[in-house]
């Protein structure tokens, strides 16, 4: 392994670029793509800072995290998302909670199009424009309450800002809630997520695995971000709680 920051940097460069590929397929076309590489570029050599030499796949490995990081506190601080997207997202979110909270299970399809009082089509065509909140973002998976002025403040004892986003996803609090979250989605849903982050295949390949068209994954990634979303407004989480007392079996 080398051992000096500018070979390491050369040596795992094209490691950033291929995370920001991978993160950008999911984001509006406003995100460019220079920004997500240039932010992976500063969690790199943040991980060749930090890290304390030992074997290359344990480097590439916590590299990967800094740099997933880094891209998503970049994303965290540009208004990336126009407010219409970030209001239907809240909407199907909403009409995903209140439709489990009364059937005590996850709804169908049509299920939420009629609760939230659109026709099949239409609803598919909400979680097309809902498409770039598929990222989740440390304020999403946090502890919140409520501010003076009434808006929504992340919990100071739920850790800090600062944190590196993928650092949290480490905390058997929250990583036992998005476990959760993962397994009371549909099964099709289920399989989305692993083909595309356990077997890192991409929107095409998963289309053929699925049967479906590529828009068609698209929709049903949206839809199974919304499920998660909603299942974490419905359920808490305590940072480094060990053992969790959360029933998940419902």
């Amino acid at each position: 392994m080398p051992h000096s920051e500018d070979q390491l940097i050369a040596q795992y460069a094209p490691l950033v670029r291929r995370q920001a590929l991978a993160l950008i397929g999911r984001l509006p076309a406003s995100v460019e793509l220079d920004d997500l590489m240039q932010a992976g570029m500063m969690g790199l050599l943040d991980a060749v800072r930090r890290y304390q030499q030992q074997a290359d796949a344990q480097f590439e490995t916590y590299a990967i995290t800094r740099i997933r990081g880094a891209m998503l506190d970049e994303l965290r601080g540009q208004d990336w998302l126009p407010r219409s997207v970030r209001t239907k997202a809240r909407v199907i979110e909403k009409a995903v909670q209140v439709l489990r909270h009364r059937l005590l299970r996850q709804p169908t399809e049509t299920e939420i199009a009629a609760e939230m009082g659109v026709d099949l089509a239409e609803y598919r065509s909400l979680l097309e424009d809902a498409q770039g909140v598929q990222v989740l973002m440390v304020e999403d998976l946090a502890q919140h309450r409520e501010g003076q002025d009434g808006t929504a403040v992340l919990d100071a004892a739920a850790g800090s800002r600062a944190d590196n986003p993928l650092d949290w996803l480490m905390r058997d609090g929250l990583r036992n809630v998005l476990i959760a979250a993962i397994r009371n989605l549909p099964e099709r849903e289920q399989l989305l997520l692993s083909l595309q982050f356990e077997q890192d295949l991409n929107q095409k390949e998963i289309a053929a695995v699925l049967g479906v068209t590529e828009g068609r994954v698209s929709q049903l990634r949206s839809q199974a971000v919304a499920r998660i979303r909603a299942w974490l407004s419905s359920h808490s989480w305590a940072p480094d709680a060990g053992e969790t007392d959360y029933d998940y079996l419902l």
